[in-house]
This record gives C-alpha cells, structure tokens and sequence, in this order.
C-alpha cells in the first residue's frame, strides 16, 4: 500500500468518529494557540519597551548615587551601596562649556516625586520630574505648543510646568491648556508648554506622556522640602541626564564622566560610588530580561501541547483497541506490517496538523483582541507560527508512534477473534 492509499484509510477513520477526533485535536488547538498568542505578546511587549527606549536618544547616559552590590549569600537581591550623594555641583563639573567634557553635548540633573496634578474636577496622578531647561534636549521632550521654561525660571524657582500629552487630554479635554494653572499637590502652577505625543499606550502612554516637569529648583524647595537659600549648593539630585555629541562618542563620555565625578568625590583606588549606565546598557538589559519572559511564555504555553499529545495518544490507543478486528481483516489479506504503522501515524499526524492550523486562527484571535483593547501591539512572528506548528507536528508523531507501533503488531489471528 503507497503513501496515498495510506491516507486515504487514514481519513476515513477519523471521518467516522467526527466528534472524537475533534475533540483529539481540542488539546493542539488550544496549545498552539497559546503558543502564537504569548509570543505575540512578548514580541509586542518587547518592541514596546525597545522602542520606548530608543525613542528618547542613542546617545543619552544616565549617573546614578550609589552603585549595585551582590551580596555573598545564595539567593540574596542585589542592594544599592549608598555613600556620596550626587549633586547639582556634580551636573555643573560635567557641563561642556569649560572644555574638561568634550565629548559631552548637554546636562541635565533631575529630581522626582510622585505628585497629585488637578484641574478643576480633573486630577492626575503622575511623576513630577525637577529639571533644568536642557532636559528638552537631552531627553528628546520637545513641546507641541508652548515653550519650554527657562534658565531664569530655575534661578527664580518659578512655578510653571510643562506636561505631557495625555496629561493635557486628561485635565483640559478640548480647552486651551497654555497659561492655565494647575495645581500639584495643592500648589498653583502655571502650565507654559505641552509634550508632543510619544505614544505607546501600554506603558502609561509612553515617555514623556504622563509626567509632569517643573523647574528643579522649584521642584526641590516646593516639593521636596529642601531649604530654600540663594544658592543651589549642595543641593542632591537622583540622576544626572548627559547627552554625549553623536552615538560614537558615548563611550568617551562615560570615561569623561567618571574620571570628573571620582576626582570630585575624592576617589582614588576605591571604587566608584556612583554607576553610569547608557542607554544601550539599558535596552540590552530590558531585551535580555522580555527574551527570557517570552521563553517563559511560550514555555508555559507548550506544556499545553504536550497535554494535547498525551490526549492523542490515548484516543489513538483507544482506537486501536476499537479497530483491532479490522486490524486482523487488513493483514488477513495482505497489509504489511509498515502499512499498518503508516496508517495510524497519518491519523496522529493529521490531527496534529489540523488542530495546529486552528490554533494558528485561534492565536491571531487573541492576538487581534489585544490590539483592539488598546494595550500594545501585539507581534505574530514567522518564527512562532513555524515553532508552534513544527512543535504540534513533533508532538503528534512522538504520541502516535506507540499506539501505531502497537496496532501494527497485533497477530492476524488474534486480531481476527477479537471481540
């Protein structure tokens, strides 16, 4: 018997029992769609955070307080080893301007809060960012309509505010958001700019969307509780924003930074007490850590298939069992032993097949209805199609070997006065 005649048997006994073979495939189905379904999300959810990302700079670098310390027993977390603070000192040694950076295009120290921002009846709650007006610049935050505050408002700890686009859409709707004020944390502010859209709503509308930013110095007396003296020294910041000059000179710059904050910090052969992270060091960090929960994902999602496998191997045992007098019949008048075998591993290998082509339908379902909900956008690869139906088919030839082998064996006679 040729292959061809092989499957023809083989469909005709799958046809008599319709519901049975379909609910043999149920467990493919559903197993790959899941498969198709989690990738999708982890692919999205990475070129989500990827693009994020790279949409504030290649060349931008962040400076830390502190650096990251392991400690020596098993299963402990990293802790962040404290010692000098950075401060707004510190932003001004790496400015550009006296030459000891050249690598260095621009600076900007920040501080944070969490903060309340309300508009009549409307509030938002969001991240206050402190700065200094070339933190426009150095985190691509370029405004839509207004402009950005000024080095005169940080000298002056004025009270305005620039905020993001759907802070804007949030507290104003459709009235004009320029020159209105607001309040943060129940302190007026006048609002001189809004953000262009970054987008990405996933992740609370992508950066620079929902956040808020004021004057650092309005940010550190009015926010923070610094006191409020005619000088900024001494005064902490949590991160320093440095835009290097082109994305080549990035490493040179990291070198600038740490050879000025070690001289000011009085380091000579310990180590650092700051960290400096790129932004490249950051997004390998972010792909490293949505790969392996992708893996994870789909690995959740193939225990599945494998439940599905071990659901086809029991039907396929249970048919044999079912067809044995047809079995014997078929020998009796001259199938071979690899006929047989052939026959019933089509049957797995079909069902295989078939409900991984409907768990490929059910997939891109899921998938869909993420995208409409509005969440990320949600990434069908080849790769995943190709892995999870390659997988079905593995799956359905590891499961079916054994029934078919065993159908395959049966003696003629014994098979024949079954009953």
């Amino acid at each position: 018997m040729n292959v061809g005649e092989s499957m023809k048997v083989a469909l005709r006994g799958l046809t008599a029992n319709k519901l049975r073979s379909s609910l043999t495939m149920l467990g493919i189905v559903i197993g790959v769609g899941a498969v198709i379904a989690l990738l999708s999300v982890g692919e999205g959810a990475q070129a989500e955070i990827t693009g994020q990302i790279q949409s504030i700079g290649s060349n931008l670098i962040f400076v830390f307080s502190g650096t990251f310390e392991k400690p020596g027993g098993a299963g402990h977390r990293p802790v962040v080893k404290r010692t000098n603070p950075l401060t707004m000192e510190d932003a001004e040694a790496l400015s550009a301007l006296d030459g000891c950076c050249p690598s260095i295009l621009a600076v900007a120290p920040e501080v944070q809060t969490g903060a309340e921002i309300t508009f009549g009846s409307q509030s938002v709650y969001l991240t206050v960012s402190g700065t200094t007006p070339e933190y426009e610049y150095v985190r691509n935050f370029y405004p839509v309509i207004g402009e950005f505050f000024t080095d005169s408002d940080v000298d002056t700890l004025a009270r305005v505010v620039v905020i993001g686009y759907s802070v804007a859409e949030k507290l104003f709707e459709d009235l004009d958001p320029i020159d209105q004020t607001v309040r943060i944390n129940r302190i007026p502010f006048r609002v001189v700019a809004v953000l262009e859209e970054k987008g990405g709503g996933a992740f609370g509308g992508g950066p620079g969307d929902s956040i808020a930013i004021i004057p650092i110095t309005t940010a550190q007396v009015r926010l923070l509780g610094t006191k409020a003296t005619s000088t900024t020294r001494g005064r902490r910041v949590e991160v320093i924003n440095v835009s290097a000059v082109d994305e080549d000179s990035v490493e040179a710059a990291m070198d600038e930074i740490a050879m000025v904050l070690r001289e000011r910090h009085g380091i000579q052969f310990e180590d650092d007490d700051f960290t400096i992270a790129s932004q490249k060091d950051i997004l390998s960090m972010l792909d490293e850590i949505t790969n392996v929960l992708t893996i994870f994902l789909g690995a959740i999602a193939a225990i599945s298939l494998l439940v599905g496998g071990i659901g086809i191997m029991n039907i396929m045992l249970v048919s044999v069992t079912e067809r044995t007098r047809e079995i014997g019949i078929r020998k009796a008048v001259g199938a071979r032993r690899s006929d047989i075998l052939l026959q019933f591993l089509i049957e797995a290998v079909v069902l295989s097949v078939l409900g991984g082509i409907i768990g490929i339908g059910l997939g891109a379902g899921v998938s869909a209805i993420v995208n409409s909900l509005g969440a990320f956008t949600t990434r069908i690869t080849v790769g995943a199609v190709s892995l999870a139906v390659g997988f079905s088919i593995v799956v359905g030839l590891f499961f079916g070997i054994y029934p078919a082998t065993r159908a395959s064996r049966l003696s003629p006679i014994d098979a024949l006065r079954y009953e």
